[in-house]
């Protein structure tokens, strides 16, 4: 018989409880690695928001001005989510849409674009172009997102001649490098943009000086919101910029925010209302996609943006409304 004394059974005992406690914390890690993936590819990705800002920036006296601010929709054909909540967007009749870019994800997926837009097409409306409607998406190393001055690589071309086409068909002016001036809803809006400046293709030389004077609204739009062309808006007298690529950070930490904002501009301002300068706003929107390559969002849910625009007496004011979209289903593709 074989015996064995009380301290080496003891050592024995504790040895197999602390095994087995090691592997249930892995199980525990594992389980919660699982929930974590499946709620931000699964359920954040496709919870869509609508964000809602009340912003003075009108010249005094002008009437309000209600624009919806879209970007970053990454659409891919099969999208049908993401398709069916932005086509409701046409029920909140704004005065005006801006869209900033990145619309594309695929080479087919134009129609998708132009048919979640429907109705919005016959709004008036501007948009400019992201990297992303030039260049279909490719598989990164995430760590890139942390290095400002990595090597860009793009992928195939995609079809942003068409895209821009069936804008322009629909009514909606092409505000790259150009000055665009209109009167929508009795409010006079002089606007211009530049194209991506994230790949540099920024031109602001093209549209520099400041804007017309008389107009209730100086706008200008960029996809990315670098601050070496926000204070060229800035510095000619411009009242809001709008941008997006951003994608809020994407994945974010809870009473961290943004970790990236994959661009030069800092974490601060990664989405919504900031001020730029004295008196310029700038609004940056979270977006309503992601990449193909990187189909999760965390603490950061996809949105489009209602701006009210007041005049300049009104006080500023903001607030944040959601409205989700109440289907979770994955998407596929």
């Amino acid at each position: 018989m074989v015996h064995v004394d009380n301290a080496l059974a003891g050592r024995i005992t504790s040895a197999g409880l602390t095994s087995a406690a090691a592997v249930r914390a892995a199980g525990g890690l594992a389980g919660l690695a699982a929930a974590g993936l499946f709620y931000s590819t699964v359920v954040e990705r496709n919870a869509f928001t609508l964000r809602h800002s009340t912003l003075s920036v009108l010249e005094p006296g002008a009437a309000p001005l209600r624009v919806l601010h879209i970007s970053d929709l990454h659409m891919t054909p099969h999208q049908r989510l993401k398709q069916a909540w932005v086509s409701e967007l046409e029920a909140l009749e704004p005065d005006l849409v801006i869209n900033t870019g990145d619309n594309l994800a695929h080479p087919q997926a134009v129609p998708a674009v132009i048919q979640s837009l429907g109705g919005l097409l016959s709004r008036p409306g501007m948009f400019i172009f992201g990297s992303n409607d030039y260049f279909g998406p490719r598989l990164k190393n995430p760590l890139q997102y942390f290095r400002s001055d990595h090597t860009r690589t793009f992928g195939d071309p995609l079809p942003w001649q068409d895209l821009r086409a069936a804008f322009i068909e629909r009514g909606w002016l092409d505000a790259t490098h150009t000055v665009r001036e209109l009167e929508v809803s009795g409010v006079r809006v002089v606007a211009a943009g530049v194209d991506d400046p994230h790949i540099e293709r920024d031109r602001y030389e093209t549209i520099a000086g400041r804007p017309n004077p008389l107009a209730h609204l100086r706008l200008g739009l960029t996809h990315s919101p670098e601050p070496r062309v926000l204070d060229r808006f800035a510095d000619d007298g411009y009242d809001l910029v709008m941008a997006g690529h951003t994608h809020g950070g994407q994945l974010c930490l809870p009473f961290f925010g943004a970790l990236v904002t994959n661009c030069e501009l800092d974490r601060s301002r990664v989405k919504g209302v900031s001020s730029w300068g004295s008196t310029m706003k700038l609004h940056v929107s979270a977006g309503l996609g992601t990449s193909p390559y990187a189909p999760a969002r965390f603490c950061c849910r996809p949105e489009a943006s209602l701006l009210t625009l007041t005049p300049v007496s009104n006080g500023d004011a903001e607030f944040a409304e959601d409205h989700s979209l109440p289907q979770l289903a994955s998407e596929i593709g």
